[in-house]
């Protein structure tokens, strides 16, 4: 998620073709085209049953009802209803939706910033779900006009998460599975809260981006996340994703170093390949070993990021979980 927000200034280029196609569009739901029920201006006694939510944005949408067709317009969005037991009613989704394995066979509608309007249109959706970190306003306002729900998450702590994957349970008719997902979700935390009780936090640095180093600020979603597996960042900013130092890095001794999965285009550095490059060679984590790699679903706000939190706390505090020791 974050490599994505990091790169979102690249799209912007593409908002005046998207406005043209997006007109383009309007003028043809207008003519008839494309069969939106949304746009009809008398409903009829047999039109379907529609549910009038409230987002994560404030924003009052009606959704049919019950939801079959789906599209996705982020991983997180894609991995919280495949975990919610709905993945069979998604028609479309990202190119960057890459989890579950499922999710990759679904019809691709265009990249996370930057989506084909006229392709999720033709999918005759029921409901479009998005992200506010990472989707556009424009894209929301584009499939609004074109009488397109959109249902928009914007959860910014771990707790929020889980709120906001009972919210959308409830709007896409999978109450009782969000229920007891949440649940489970819950009692996991809270056990590991509990385990970790006492437990001095470790000290990291997460490494966003190698060249330039790139971390993290107080107030993310991530710090949010590492702060459930015992962990602190040794950077200490409002930014979101600051430029750091090297140099400053190793006079502020992290004990760990922490990457999430693949990050950017390249694969996560091997502790060998820190040992042989300068000033990294340096950073007393370096010199200890101690480099943890955990699921990439750690800087993802969906369910998943439980899993991630408990992979990590293993990797930072050894000594609590002696059952994971060889």
């Amino acid at each position: 998620m974050f490599v994505d927000q990091i790169k979102q200034g690249r799209w912007r280029s593409e908002t005046r073709a998207m406005s043209f196609a997006v007109a383009a569009l309007v003028l043809l739901a207008a003519a008839g085209i494309f069969s939106l029920p949304l746009h009809a201006s008398a409903r009829s006694q047999n039109a379907p049953a529609r549910l009038t939510v409230t987002d994560d944005l404030g924003r009052t949408i009606e959704v049919p009802q019950p939801v079959r067709r789906m599209v996705s317009l982020a991983p997180s969005m894609t991995e919280t209803v495949f975990a919610l037991g709905a993945g069979d009613r998604l028609v479309g989704d990202t190119t960057a939706c890459d989890y579950p394995a499922a999710a990759q066979t679904i019809a691709k509608v265009g990249s996370v910033q930057a989506p084909s309007i006229e392709t999720i249109v033709t999918l005759r959706p029921d409901l479009v779900l998005a992200t506010k970190s990472l989707n556009r306003d424009a894209t929301v306002e584009a499939l609004s006009r074109l009488g397109v729900p959109v249902y928009v998450t914007d959860p910014h702590t771990v707790q929020e998460v889980l709120t906001s994957t009972a919210r959308l349970a409830n709007v896409i008719g999978a109450t009782h599975g969000g229920q007891a997902l949440v649940a489970n979700l819950q009692t996991r935390l809270n056990s590991l809260r509990q385990r970790l009780s006492g437990v001095p936090p470790r000290r990291i640095l997460f490494v966003v981006w190698m060249d330039p180093l790139i971390s993290i600020g107080r107030n993310t979603f991530i710090t949010d996340a590492l702060s459930w597996a015992d962990a602190q960042s040794v950077v200490e900013t409002s930014q979101d994703w600051p430029h750091v130092s090297l140099e400053a890095i190793v006079q502020l001794r992290p004990e760990y170093l922490v990457f999430a999965g693949q990050h950017g285009d390249a694969a996560v550095p091997s502790l060998a390949d820190l040992q042989n490059r300068p000033v990294w060679r340096d950073l007393e984590a370096v010199r200890a070993g101690r480099l943890a790699i955990v699921s990439a679903a750690l800087a993802r706000p969906c369910p998943r990021i439980v899993d991630a939190i408990e992979e990590l706390a293993r990797d930072l505090h050894p000594e609590v979980f002696p059952e994971n020791q060889p």
